[in-house]
């Protein structure tokens, strides 16, 4: 069902619209002149307008630019009892989807009616798939402002334009296939294919298969002719995964491709041209690898025309905030949450820490805080722990002032820690490691009254390690476990 605004100056007209329409089960909403017809669009969800050409005040020419004028895309149809090709070809130019006579046939508006909400449910369909592919833009789009980032954004825009071969070198999790879309993405082959095949996921045997096809019976289970990664990608980019795995005799075949643009099928024996851009990616030193004969030095200088190296995350610290935002809220999108930020102790965290795995270890990380957290503002302990090595102030334990009554009162939210005898600080008289870390256990004993759990905790250690170090030597402490409840 639609809802359909139906604007004629003649009543009997508009019942006729209205009882058309409802009977092949739209909702008709009637209007006699335009301030009311503007009125029923402000109210909103119409899908569709039926105006007629000729009315007292503006006609239907000049409504339909009022529309357009006003912002609203509602297709319109062009009723008229002046049938000529003129009002005809001006309702259209003016942006009319279509046009129908009166007396007013029910078949004809009906088949003029059901046409114009096909253009109503094509441009809905239009505008979804457009609002989709933004995401899948924005999922895919590079993010980072350093000066490494930068550099690399560079290069490829230099490379991307010229169907040169691209080795993409960086570290696992650095982004090699994003950074390859995106030469992919900002060259002509843009709207070919973009086929990616993975040279160390394939099983051994059907490496070659997956490269250039084969034909019917090339081999055992080869029920049918199935076409490889370099045919399919005629006309556009092929990726090849970590290339560096790739088995030796291969590497061969896949050099005289690269320089014939040509290849057989597995089985076959008819050549097949084709037109591809080659991007290759590796986590290794390639060229380490060639020298020690693991990958064929000439193979090597044919995809290293344009090397680019990925820094890996720990060289672009000032990207973590900007990547741990996107993150965050792209997975708190999904899931519903309301994420509105991170908070700039759990940022500072972040870039504190090394990354191994790179951008996709922090994602992965952010989307287990983004799951874990129950509050809009991520907060540090809301990350891994154990990755993070987290003290109590990490955590966001309670501090020693949280514990300790402030001025002999209340509990202690606001009592200063410092470093002088009259607060509720640790006055240290002493450089030893070991007698100041005795000192500091036995204020935090104190202040817990005995609790070993909370003492551990306001010192940033395990309750193992504390009471490993109370066993040891520990000097004059009478708050060995009473009080507060032990462990």
């Amino acid at each position: 069902m639609a809802r359909i605004l139906c604007l004629d100056d003649e009543p009997a007209v508009g019942l006729i619209l209205q009882d058309t329409l409802e009977r092949v089960g739209h909702e008709a909403i009637p209007a006699h002149n335009v301030p009311q017809a503007l009125q029923a669009l402000a109210v909103g969800g119409i899908d569709l307008i039926i105006s007629d050409y000729r009315m007292p005040g503006l006609s239907g020419l000049e409504f339909l630019g009022l529309l357009r004028q006003q912002g609203y895309d509602t297709p319109l149809i062009m009723l008229t009892g002046y049938a000529s090709i003129e009002h005809a070809v001006a309702a259209i130019k003016a942006g009319a989807v279509d046009y129908i006579t009166k007396p007013v046939q029910p078949e004809q508006l009906e088949l003029s009616v059901n046409q114009a909400l096909e253009v109503v449910r094509l441009r809905r369909e239009n505008e979804r798939l457009r609002r989709e592919v933004m995401q899948f833009r924005n999922e895919r789009q590079v993010i980072g402002e350093s000066a490494a980032v930068r550099r690399v954004l560079q290069t490829v825009a230099t490379a991307a334009p010229t169907r040169a071969t691209v080795l993409l070198e960086g570290e696992s999790g650095t982004g090699k296939e994003l950074f390859a879309r995106t030469i992919h993405a900002q060259s002509e082959r843009r709207d070919g294919p973009f086929i990616q095949l993975n040279c160390a996921a394939l099983p051994e045997g059907l490496v070659e298969s997956a490269l250039f096809g084969h034909e019917k019976g090339a081999f055992t289970g080869a029920i049918k002719r199935v076409e490889g990664a370099f045919e399919r990608a005629d006309g556009g980019t092929l990726l090849l995964d970590e290339i560096s795995e790739m088995r030796l005799d291969l590497q061969a075949k896949l050099l005289r491709v690269l320089q014939e643009q040509e290849f057989e099928r597995v089985g076959g024996s008819t050549p097949i041209k084709v037109d591809v851009r080659i991007i290759a990616t590796t986590n290794r030193d390639l060229t380490t690898h060639a020298a020690a004969g693991h990958f064929r030095q000439d193979l090597f200088y044919r995809l290293s025309v344009i090397p680019i190296r990925l820094p890996p995350l720990r060289e672009r610290r000032e990207d973590i905030p900007l990547l741990a935002h996107r993150f965050a809220t792209q997975y708190a999108g999904e899931i519903g949450k309301p994420i509105t930020g991170i908070s700039p102790q759990a940022l500072e965290l972040l870039q504190g820490y090394d990354w191994p795995g790179n951008v996709r270890e922090l994602q992965h990380a952010v989307e287990r805080a983004v799951i874990l957290s129950g509050e809009p503002i991520i907060p540090a302990h809301a990350f891994d722990a154990r990755r993070f090595s987290l003290t109590g102030a990490w955590r966001e334990q309670p501090s020693l002032a949280d514990y300790y009554p402030a001025n002999g009162n209340g509990n202690g939210k606001h009592a200063p820690v410092g470093g002088t005898s009259g607060d509720n600080g640790v006055l240290l008289t002493t450089l030893n490691v070991d007698e100041a870390e005795a000192k500091l256990i036995e204020r935090a004993l104190e202040v817990s009254r005995g609790n070993r759990t909370r003492a551990a905790d306001l010192l940033g250690i395990s309750v193992r390690t504390l009471r490993n170090k109370l066993n040891g030597s520990r000097p004059h402490s009478n708050g060995d476990g009473g009080g507060g409840g032990g462990e």
